[in-house]
């Protein structure tokens, strides 16, 4: 059974892209595969979090990742805070990446090229902590959104570097999963763009956790065109594209069946159709998550895969560091 390993960064209330991008896939690939996913609470850092916010972000992912059905039996859940040896790691293969390949960094870059200011190194450096996440754990798939793909490349490059220094086998050099459907949910406020929660304006962006209600309205808000036809036509119909394919996602139904069933409707209909399945998808998420968050059960889960994690991390982190010759004592 081959090893998948993926994380999400709460730096701010999951949403619908999360869902479809990643939480969803996640349950259907624990019955395939030995699934670790973590919280990437160090990531959240890399710009400034109010403490209070967070703490409830990185609790209230941790329900949801359960509410979406991950089950603690089949799949590691963690916070990466409590395994020591990702931030070890970090630095060991920070030691082994170039400047070079940090600056074409398309997110690190964009940020430079929109002059934004006070940019951490943190920030810059996340991409090697991103690496250690995935080769602590010799990770055999990481499923990714495209914009997380250049990521997971820079990790199969240290990783071959490494490998090539210290020894053919200190790293698994893992594969990119990028799936077909609902790889990237495009805001419906403006649908060249990821739906994401650092929009200014959330019409654009539904939550996990926003009032089904005020979902439904957002969807019916989403932005089409004057063309007046059901097709999915990305480039020309990107906001009934985008619809087609969150319904698609959620119901896991074709999108050629979608587009030819709808074919002969006005938006207005297909509209209401699209935020019925999205309401009730958060209906049914909300009524599981209320439920976990009163239970009491988040610590303990929290702990077990910690201790799960940890086996794995502490063997991998005392070979990397006898290859790289930093480590004169063994570990028992």
């Amino acid at each position: 059974m081959k090893r998948m390993l993926s994380a999400i960064k709460p730096t701010g209330q999951l949403t619908l892209g999360n869902y479809i991008g990643a939480l969803k896939n996640f349950v259907s690939y624990q019955n395939d595969h030995e699934m670790i996913c973590f919280i990437a609470n160090l990531h959240c850092i890399t710009v400034y979090q109010e403490p209070q916010e967070l703490k409830k972000n990185l609790k209230d992912a941790v329900a949801l990742y359960l509410a979406a059905g991950l089950d603690p039996k089949k799949t590691t859940i963690f916070l990466q805070t409590d395994v020591l040896e990702h931030a070890q790691l970090g630095y060991i293969l920070a030691c082994n990446t170039y400047l070079g390949e940090l600056n074409r960094m398309t997110q690190f870059k964009d940020k430079v090229a929109k002059g934004e200011t006070g940019l951490t190194a943190g920030l810059y450096t996340y991409p090697c902590l991103m690496a250690a996440d995935i080769l602590l754990y010799d990770a055999d798939l990481v499923p990714v959104g495209d914009d997380q793909k250049q990521h997971v490349e820079l990790t199969r490059d240290i990783a071959i570097r490494f490998n090539n220094r210290y020894g053919d086998d200190s790293f698994v050099v893992p594969e990119p999963l990028v799936a077909k459907v609902g790889k990237r949910v495009m805001s419906l406020n403006d649908p060249t763009k990821k739906m994401s929660k650092s929009e200014h304006n959330d019409k654009g962006c539904i939550y996990l956790l926003d009032d089904p209600k005020v979902a439904y309205k957002k969807i019916m808000g989403a932005v089409t065109d004057s063309l007046a036809k059901i097709d999915y036509d990305p480039i020309n119909q990107p906001g009934i594209a985008n619809l087609i394919e969150i319904e698609s996602a959620l119901t896991n139904e074709d999108i050629e069946s979608i587009v030819m069933r709808n074919k002969d409707k006005g938006y207005g209909d297909f509209k209401k159709e699209v935020a019925t399945v999205v309401s009730d998808v958060l209906i049914d998420l909300q009524s599981k998550y209320k439920e976990i968050i009163s239970s009491g059960m988040i610590d303990q889960i929290l702990e077990e895969g910690a201790q799960k994690a940890r086996k794995i991390a502490t063997k991998k982190l005392s070979k990397i560091q006898r290859r790289v010759g930093i480590e004169i004592k063994k570990r028992h």
